[in-house]
């Protein structure tokens, strides 16, 4: 068994899930999300668990009150008879591991390049959602250290002002594994992908930023039946191999929201759109 699924410090761990309900890229889109939410409500069987793909933050009109959306379904779902705080999982996608950088910039050597490129890359979505002004921050990066931190710490205070947020942040996973009855991988979610010549402990920056597209894996990735990813940069919808599942259709960038229930053994059951 993986280093990284021994210890789950980094992994999360669904156990005895007979399917898994997986939420693409949600980008700042609460009202379609709200919407996915009452549908998946209504299909939700027990034996089921949630995930979310990563990409909560980012690009979308309504950033904050998309996690403040995650934060309650995620309350509803775990409140229900025979469920747990485990069987709901927020992954890291690749607008949160920007958002956390953005939050430290004053350790960045090259502060004003990264700056620019985060927001070329719809960060800055999310720092108007909480009340920052990219104009402001620009200036920061470009200031130096001392400006730039205190830049980061307001920004940080913003955060810590919307009752859940920080915490749900923390808790992010950056993959999660759901695992048979007798402990054995089946399936792997994650953000965008992952380099299939690394072990899981070791792919770091590729559950966002992947050497190659999903779908050009030619065989199984280990012992995993099959591999769920939640962002798509060509915004393609679903894109099914017999060994991977793409589910993306450019929300918050113009296109659908979309949530898939997925078998245990890898079998894709139905896909809802919002």
């Amino acid at each position: 068994m993986s280093q990284m699924i021994a210890n789950g410090e980094k992994l999360a761990l669904l156990r005895g899930a007979q399917r898994v309900w997986a939420i693409s890229s949600v980008h700042g889109e609460a009202e379609r999300l709200r919407a996915l939410h009452e549908a998946i409500s209504r299909q939700f069987q027990p034996g089921d668990r949630l995930v979310y793909l990563g990409n909560i933050l980012g690009h979308g009109p309504d950033v904050t009150d998309a996690v403040d959306e995650v934060l309650a379904f995620r309350r509803a779902v775990i409140s229900a008879h025979g469920m747990f705080a485990a069987d709901v999982v927020v992954l890291r996608g690749a607008q949160e591991e920007m958002w956390q950088k953005l939050l430290q910039l004053q350790l960045a050597l090259n502060s004003g390049e990264v700056f620019d490129w985060m927001m070329e890359q719809g960060v800055g979505a999310t720092l108007k959602s909480y009340g920052g002004d990219v104009s402001a921050g620009r200036v920061a990066a470009r200031s130096g250290a001392a400006m730039c931190a205190r830049w980061t710490a307001s920004l940080r205070d913003q955060i810590h002002g919307r009752s859940g947020h920080t915490q749900l942040m923390s808790a992010l996973r950056r993959a999660a594994v759901n695992l048979s009855p007798d402990g054995q991988p089946q399936l792997l979610f994650v953000n965008a992908g992952i380099d299939p010549q690394r072990p899981l402990e070791a792919q770091k920056d590729s559950f966002w930023w992947p050497p190659d597209q999903l779908e050009t894996m030619e065989g199984p990735y280990g012992e995993y039946a099959r591999i769920v990813a939640g962002y798509d940069r060509q915004m393609r919808g679903v894109t099914e191999t017999p060994f991977t599942v793409s589910v993306d259709a450019g929300a918050g960038r113009g296109g659908a929201l979309l949530a898939t229930c997925v078998e245990s053994t890898g079998a894709l059951v139905k896909t809802l759109e919002a």
